[in-house]
């Protein structure tokens, strides 16, 4: 039996999604929920890309941004 994604609010569903990560439902669910300002990250798919993809997830991790 599938949970009710609607039903959960944003942290339970996060949390059902860490845990049930081949759920697809589930994080399709979670992503629909982003916010319309959310900053996106389009870097080819290239090793500078993954490089470039590697500093900004330092950088956040470390409050710098």
């Amino acid at each position: 039996m599938t949970p009710d994604f609607e039903s959960m609010n944003k942290a339970e569903l996060r949390a059902y999604v860490l845990a049930n990560r081949e759920d697809l439902e589930a994080v399709r669910s979670l992503m629909s929920r982003r916010s319309p300002n959310a900053v996106r990250y389009d870097f080819p798919d290239t090793e500078e890309g993954q490089a470039q993809i590697t500093e900004i997830l330092r950088r956040k991790i470390n409050g710098e941004l």
